[in-house]
């Protein structure tokens, strides 16, 4: 029997990072569509549809693609829990900051699981569409993607499935990342979750997790009859954000009955007088180890979950999928994970050393110094893009050959082959993980 053939090469840094999964995929062409979707996700195409990406990455047409999303033998859970274990390794026992959030799109029809009529927060109305609980890690200033969960109306529910609602989910997932063993210093959600006592709340408080949660205006909390709600003054605070800058905010602390420090509650605004509705926010803090003038900033770290679901949505293609059965939606939107935690890993705060080649590749005049999400997604982008190019341009040498542009863009091609990420070509050489 002869051995089966090597899997074709995209570019080294793709190759390198999906290598970590290579154990995932026996099929040779399964492992190809998985770096190739990851190729195909990060190029700056607008729409990450199938044929598209196939144009991109240089395949005749997208059927492997809808091949390796429909009928291959892989099982997305396996590349999230394997992912998991990326993240967890490099975390080494640090904690995280949880983000939850859902996220939702709109879908036409009724032949997509999962799909009803209901509030999709992007476009702020109810509509037909899907919506998943999803959670992220911040990590030192960079998002890290934790995991999703499809949230499933009652009345589109399978056979075996169960109703919950998405605090209920989010409930599951705490317990699930706690149970691998992640760690968590500080928990921020939006109202949804803070005003689910039961189904929420009471779960962080039975993990004694630190939180901040919004609340609603109108929050309810039972009181003795004697006992009434009344606010303090109102208190000027910096809020620092994440490129530095800083800007005067204002806080007031709203008292049920009597304080309790285990437990307060805030009003934040950047107006006192007028509360704007889209720069105020109640929130209701259970972290004895934030101090006060801390509050503002800690809970402004939930917008970083807003900026990875824009990016994910935006960038990578979370909502471009063209496949009805919820197990292929699965698999697309772990993809798009994997190819947001293959940007995030690099990061400087992952990588204590810089190859001296990228020296060379930040002479771009289009290459971002800073260090957020999208800025790192810009520079590798920035290296796939000779290849990608190519395979938009090398249908004209079959019009027109010219061997000097051919010649040309294959050296080009071939310099991008020296960037890569330290972490991974790190992770790389640990057989006990590679084969764990």
């Amino acid at each position: 029997m002869s051995a089966p053939r090597s899997p074709h090469p995209t570019i080294g840094f793709v190759d390198e990072y999906c290598q970590l999964f290579e154990g995932l995929f026996p099929q040779v062409r399964s492992y190809e569509a998985f770096k190739h979707l990851h190729l195909g996700m990060m190029s700056d195409i607008k729409r990450k549809s199938l044929p598209a990406i196939a144009r991109a990455v240089g395949l005749e047409n997208h059927q492997s693609l809808h091949h390796f999303l429909s009928e291959s033998p892989w099982v997305a859970s396996q590349l999230c829990q394997k992912r998991l274990d990326v993240i967890l390794k490099i975390l080494d026992g640090r904690s995280l900051i949880l983000l939850l959030d859902e996220t939702g799109d709109c879908k036409k029809g009724k032949s997509t699981d999962y799909v009803k009529r209901q509030y999709i927060g992007n476009v702020g109305k109810t509509e037909n569409g899907i919506v998943a609980v999803t959670a992220y890690g911040l990590f030192q200033g960079m998002l890290l993607p934790l995991s999703f969960e499809v949230y499933k109306p009652r009345e589109r529910l399978k056979e075996g499935d169960k109703y919950l609602s998405k605090p209920q989910i989010a409930a599951v997932m705490i317990r699930q990342l706690q149970e691998m063993g992640f760690r968590f210093e500080l928990v921020l959600a939006d109202s949804l979750y803070g005003e689910a006592q039961t189904n929420f709340v009471n779960v962080l408080e039975e993990l004694k997790l630190p939180y901040i949660l919004a609340i609603r205006s109108n929050h309810a909390v039972w009181l003795p009859e004697e006992q009434e709600v009344f606010a303090e003054p109102w208190q000027s605070f910096k809020r620092t954000f994440s490129n530095g800058t800083t800007e005067t905010r204002y806080r007031q602390e709203i008292i049920y009955g009597q304080r309790h420090h285990q437990k307060r509650y805030w009003l934040l605004t950047t107006d006192p007088e007028t509360l704007p509705e889209n720069s105020t926010s109640y929130v209701m803090a259970a972290a004895p180890e934030i101090k006060l003038d801390e509050i503002g900033d800690s809970y402004g770290f939930r917008t970083w979950i807003e900026y990875g679901l824009k990016q994910s949505k935006d960038a990578l293609g979370w909502a471009d999928f063209r496949v009805t059965h919820y197990e292929q939606i699965e698999k697309w939107w772990e993809i798009v994970m994997s190819a947001f935690l293959m940007v995030s890993l690099f990061a400087d705060v992952f990588n204590d050393t810089c190859p001296l080649a990228h020296q060379q590749f930040a002479q771009h005049p289009w290459w971002d110094n800073q260090g957020g999400w999208k800025n790192l997604l810009n520079n590798v982008r920035l290296i796939i893009q000779p290849l990608i190019s190519w395979n938009l341009l090398k249908r004209w040498l079959e019009v027109f050959p010219i061997s000097a542009l051919r010649k040309g863009f294959e050296q080009l091609t071939s310099k991008m082959e020296t960037f890569c990420c330290p972490l991974v070509r790190k992770l790389l050489k640990r057989s006990d993980f590679l084969f764990s």
